[in-house]
């Protein structure tokens, strides 16, 4: 058996490609792999005409081209979770930085090199008044998407003593069920930004939320100096609504962890260069749910933690000579052609399993015998069938 081709993008924890076994070749010089695993590099599947699945060690997948995959039946994968106490920590260290003048009052403290303690002591005491800073105790912080990020930052909110209001229009009953009782889910968006001191947004970027943050429907229902945290991505964020709010008041600051030209420099502004996810643990968690979301499924097309392919997993029985995939648009009568055609060719199946996330359809089908070329392009051949793969499975040797 060929081994399965493996290239790697951008550098991946070595703990996750670990668990890559002989079965795999992994090279960061494949030129036609049958798997990827990236981190935040742009991505173009144009080059990769054997390509099955691509997984991102993160959560986004602004840098996938996600419906060109759809359109080619590539399985997309992300990491939901896995870097999510991270960017959570590092939400809180950048907020208590900036109420705190920690990083103005370590620069303040870097200049007095040079002076002798007596001298030392007596520029502190003269000018430590200028950094008092205020608490997050007692302050409202409201979260804006409750995916793991957003639930692990309204749940810390609470530790640090603030009142914690959330909002999602789609929440995952997974993600609702982590989220501390104490939190307050607020009915609408604008409920939540009229009480919040700090707002915290966390949603994914994608078409819909290109500049989900902006005067309009957002900025003009904030109460007046509240502090504004982006560490989702830098495009949610309409840069030009928030210098002007900074400008009139509307916001007292902005904490983001995306430089950009017009916020490096700004007195209002404290940005961060896209630290959220740099942990070495993050870094681990995510290269390893990545590679173990990329082997079930070129081993044996289950699929869990896709963002352009429903969720569907099944374990094959004993009896199980091949396993049958079929991708296909969502459209009726597909499991029926599918099922007649196997039919007619006398192949016996054991298990059928059908998956559709409203757009895509995903069929798992365990056969008893082998599955011929020329019934593989029989299938191929239906109006809506993106993908046909056949997995050999050994299960009687294992």
């Amino acid at each position: 058996m060929e081994p399965i081709r493996i290239k790697t993008i951008n550098a991946i924890a070595q703990e996750g490609l670990e668990l890559f076994t002989d079965r795999y070749t992994v090279d960061p010089k494949e030129e036609n792999p049958e798997g990827i695993v990236v981190r935040s590099t742009k991505v173009d599947l144009n080059e990769y005409p054997e390509l099955l699945a691509i997984a991102r060690a993160g959560a986004g997948v602004n840098n996938i081209p996600v419906d060109q995959a759809t359109d080619m039946g590539i399985c997309v994968f992300n990491t939901p979770g896995a870097n999510a106490n991270a960017v959570v920590e590092l939400v809180y260290t950048s907020l208590g930085m900036w109420l705190r003048n920690a990083d103005k009052s370590i620069e303040f403290c870097q200049k007095l090199t040079g002076l002798n303690d007596e001298e030392i002591n007596r520029e502190v005491e003269a000018r430590k008044k200028i950094f008092k800073g205020e608490e997050m105790a007692g302050k409202t912080m409201a979260v804006i998407g409750l995916g793991k990020i957003g639930v692990g930052v309204a749940n810390a909110a609470l530790h640090h003593r603030m009142k914690v209001v959330g909002f999602d229009p789609f929440p995952a009953l997974d993600n609702i069920h982590a989220l501390s009782p104490e939190v307050t889910l607020a009915r609408s968006r604008n409920e939540a930004l009229r009480q919040a001191d700090f707002i915290s947004v966390h949603i994914p970027l994608n078409k819909n939320t290109l500049g989900y943050v902006t005067q309009k429907d957002f900025l003009e229902f904030v109460k007046d100096g509240a502090i504004l945290i982006n560490y989702a991505r830098g495009p949610v964020v309409d840069e030009d609504a928030v210098l002007a709010a900074l400008a009139s008041g509307k916001l007292k600051a902005h904490i983001s962890d995306f430089p950009s030209v017009k916020f490096l420099g700004h007195e209002q502004i404290l940005v961060t260069p896209h630290l959220g996810a740099s942990t070495s643990e993050s870094e681990e968690n995510c290269a390893v749910m990545a590679v173990r979301e990329l082997k079930n499924y070129l081993e044996y097309g289950n699929i869990v933690h896709s963002v352009n392919f429903p969720n569907i997993e099944t374990i094959p029985m004993v009896e199980v000579d091949t396993r049958l995939t079929v991708i296909n648009r969502d459209q009726p009568g597909m499991i029926a052609r599918i099922s007649d055609i196997l039919g007619s060719e006398h192949i016996n199946i054991i298990n059928y399993t059908n998956k559709s996330n409203g757009t895509v359809g995903y069929n798992i089908i365990d056969c008893a015998g082998p599955v011929p070329e020329a019934v593989q392009e029989k299938i191929r051949r239906q109006n809506g069938v993106l993908r046909v793969r056949v997995i050999p499975l050994d299960l009687r040797g294992r």
